[in-house]
């Protein structure tokens, strides 16, 4: 009768989701490092080019970013669990576990970053830690000329993205990993002038076309500034174009 009982009281239990897996227990098997972004007000965007500007003032509270781009290994297991649906086969030169996943849209890396109990970051936010945390440098590692030992771009001779992280020099201060190149990035905002965005660092919604943030490995240098910028369709799967979720910030103990 006690088996029968504790049997009836843990099926209830979980029609009720009291005993459902934890968010933790998801982020755990996706295998993402987290890295604290901290707050601050920074000027976003940049006149150099037409769809940078107008730069304007932004405040931004601290957050956490993924320190990768989702790779391969890390979307598969999203697959696996049945959240997301698969990427398409972009060739064997992008299937390593460690590469960035590619070959997702906009959707796909949406419902990943939900898995792992985030979401994609704003575009203003993706700037930010592009900059560590605001700084006026245009690239995530300074001022200093893109170079092959900084990124994975198209002047390196690549012909497909690499594993994350192979390019340390190119890190922001807070430990970004290859926010420059290697693939770009899928942010959360609509395609569209800056002037109808917040100036508290959240999203816009206004149209099917989404933000892409960052270079890649088939892209020329220009691409990798933080403050540049493009839109594609969000049901657009290009092999130059991957993902990083972001998250509140937890609290420090």
């Amino acid at each position: 009768m006690r088996i029968l009982r504790a049997c009836s009281l843990a099926l209830a239990a979980s029609r009720l989701g009291w005993c459902q897996p934890s968010r933790d227990w998801r982020r755990a098997g996706a295998g993402l490092q987290w890295i604290r972004i901290p707050g601050g007000t920074f000027e976003m965007g940049s006149l150099e080019y037409p769809n940078t500007g107008p730069v304007r003032r932004v405040t931004i509270r601290a957050f956490e970013m993924a320190k990768t781009l989702v790779t391969n290994k890390q979307y598969e297991a999203c697959v696996h669990a049945g959240y997301c649906t698969a990427a398409d086969d972009c060739g064997a030169s992008f299937r390593g576990e460690d590469q960035p996943v590619v070959c997702v849209d906009w959707n796909q890396a949406r419902a990943f970053s939900r898995w792992v109990g985030g979401r994609l970051p704003s575009e203003a936010e993706w700037e930010y830690a592009a900059r560590s945390a605001g700084r006026n440098e245009r690239y995530p590692w300074g001022n200093q000329d893109a170079a092959c030992g900084r990124a994975v771009f198209s002047g390196c001779g690549h012909h497909a993205t690499m594993p994350v992280c192979s390019r340390p020099e190119g890190d922001t201060a807070q430990g970004l990993c290859d926010m420059a190149g290697d693939a770009a990035e899928w942010v959360e905002d609509s395609y569209g002038p800056y002037d109808q965005a917040p100036c508290d660092g959240g999203a816009v919604e206004a149209g099917l076309a989404r933000v892409v943030r960052g270079g890649s490995w088939g892209i020329t240098p220009g691409y990798m500034q933080t403050f540049a910028r493009s839109g594609h369709d969000q049901a657009v799967r290009s092999r130059r174009v991957g993902f990083r979720p972001a998250r509140r910030a937890s609290a420090r103990r």
